[in-house]
């Protein structure tokens, strides 16, 4: 079949050229670089990695100068590194990594070698200097999570496919929910459904908290069980190519106990009213003011002790993060959670959450999974 081309007659790049948004991504980095007066990266993040690349193994690491890629790797990688083929060149040590920057950096020969310091430890830092040479080391802060922030579109379809994922997962597994059940089994089901629907996994450790654990915004699931008229909160998310989604529902297995259906209201409320709020150019303490004051209004502001949300992407806590008195200005193409929650303790919680895409008119919730109260009310 040819290959479809433009009005002018050339071959979409972006389809012919499986590294055309990494091409991007490194573009950006290097001229941050620029920017530090610096000729060249060593990237320890495998995260970091994984995002300029492709490559996602361990125990590696890469080297990015103004012209070139060296990703430093072993042998357990050496198909996996395939991946890398027209993005960058790969060195397979045989021994310490750290003498095979050594080889690197000296055929690179940078004169300034940028290191994410935030990833680096003392110990490392000071093997790095004896390796390379202390003065051509300069550290950074937030070197390629800056650049993160912005998802471009590979990431946010990724992201859209995490997202279809967990939802179908869950309603799944609340087919098979009745009273009795312990939440550990509940997060089992649900974990199994999300490897059988195409995700690598779970992005973080699933919560399933039971009837007054609900009152613990990170409950780890155990032995409690579920009981009629007693509410269930779950908050999970999906893996997929690297990239994580986070929701939370909060479900009540027949009547709401009185307090927890009035809290279900404005949380709610709260919720959609934020979500609604999400545009470019609005700060992020001003998304979390707009839920904090719903719920303060209702009386509850002392229980609600956590930030609206957070960025995702390929860590599941990722910047902005959507708290009291953060300044970061939203731009098209962040995503971002928003969580509100109000506990109480002894008789559970409920925190109600979406995944939300900055457009460069307003938002996008990429979520669709049902959250009215009728819904939460099995």
């Amino acid at each position: 079949m040819p290959v479809k081309t433009s009005k002018s007659g050339k071959a979409s790049k972006r389809r012919s050229d499986p590294h055309a948004f990494r091409r991007q991504r490194l573009a950006r980095l290097r001229a941050a670089l620029r920017g530090l007066g610096c000729d060249a990266a060593l990237i320890t993040n495998p995260r970091d990695i994984r995002y300029l690349t492709g490559f996602c193994g361990d125990d590696s690491y890469a080297v990015v100068s103004s012209r070139s890629v060296v990703v430093i790797s072993d042998f357990r990688f050496e198909e996996d590194l395939r991946v890398v083929d027209g993005i960058a060149r790969v060195h397979l040590r045989t021994g310490d990594i750290v003498e095979a920057l050594r080889t690197v950096v000296g055929d690179l020969k940078p004169e300034a070698l940028a290191f994410q310091s935030e990833h680096v430890s003392v110990h490392l830092r000071g093997r790095l200097a004896k390796a390379v040479g202390a003065r051509r080391l300069k550290p950074t802060v937030g070197l390629l999570s800056t650049l993160r922030l912005i998802k471009d579109e590979s990431e946010i379809r990724t992201i859209r496919r995490a997202v279809k994922i967990q939802e179908r997962a869950l309603l799944a597994t609340l087919e098979t929910v009745r009273p009795g059940q312990s939440e550990a089994a509940i997060a089992a089901t649900l974990e199994h459904h999300l490897k059988s629907l195409g995700a690598e996994g779970t992005s973080f450790s699933t919560i399933v908290a039971a009837r007054a654990n609900g009152s613990k915004p990170h409950a780890v699931p155990g032995k409690a069980k579920t009981a009629k008229n007693q509410p269930l909160l779950i908050d999970w998310g999906a893996l997929v190519d690297g990239y994580c989604s986070d929701m939370t529902r909060t479900v009540c297995l027949g009547r709401w106990p009185k307090p927890l259906e009035a809290v279900y209201e404005f949380v709610l409320e709260a919720q959609v009213e934020a979500c609604k709020a999400v545009k470019p150019g609005i700060t992020a303490g001003e998304v979390d003011t707009v839920a904090r004051e719903i719920i303060a209004g209702a009386g509850f502001g002392d229980r609600f002790g956590h930030g609206l949300g957070h960025g995702i992407g390929l860590d599941i806590h990722e910047g902005p993060r959507l708290a009291k008195g953060i300044d970061t200005v939203l731009r098209p193409g962040m995503i971002v959670t928003i969580e509100p929650g109000v506990y109480l303790p002894g008789i559970g919680g409920v925190r109600i959450e979406d995944d939300v895409l900055v457009t460069a008119v307003g938002a996008k919730n990429l979520c669709s999974l049902p959250k009215s109260l009728d819904w939460a009310t099995r």
